[in-house]
């Protein structure tokens, strides 16, 4: 199931735990293509991946409120991510990625007006031999690592 020919890690690349909104069907949308990129925001000064995504960075996928199995993984290809917004400059930042994002009404309302947004666009998606991860409290929705083996079960 595993393709051996997928995309190599290389020096210094991190390997992230994305979360995906089951209930949004975000993973679904990436499979069959009604969707090309995720989102995350904050309320603060900062984004909330603090600029540690990066072009090439590699993404496991886990859908929220799933059986946590990661089932996927892909390739950050863009990330764009803007500071500082009033309400207005996020709903409208937000919606320019409007047919990427394929947001549900109730994504819209938990992210729009967001002052710090990170969109991040995702490609070479593939469906790899499924595994679980060490869930640790407090986790957040977005882990990042420098490899994925660190916090796989074994």
């Amino acid at each position: 199931m595993v393709n051996t020919d997928w995309y190599q890690k290389r020096e210094g690349q991190a390997e992230h735990l994305v979360y995906l909104d089951n209930e949004g069907k975000e993973l679904e949308k990436l499979i069959n293509g009604e969707k090309s990129m995720i989102i995350r925001g904050a309320a603060g000064k900062k984004s909330p991946l603090g600029g540690r995504a990066k072009e090439n960075d590699i993404l496991y996928f886990v859908e929220k409120g799933g059986k946590m199995e990661i089932t996927h993984r892909g390739v950050l290809t863009k990330v764009s991510e803007k500071y500082k917004m009033t309400p207005e400059e996020s709903t409208e930042f937000i919606k320019g990625f409007g047919q990427e994002l394929n947001l549900s009404e109730k994504q819209k309302t938990r992210w729009y007006g967001k002052k710090c947004i990170g969109i991040y666009e995702v490609s070479h998606l593939e469906k790899i031999e499924p595994f679980y991860y060490n869930r640790e409290k407090n986790m957040d929705d977005w882990i990042i690592t420098d490899n994925i083996e660190d916090i796989k079960v074994k």
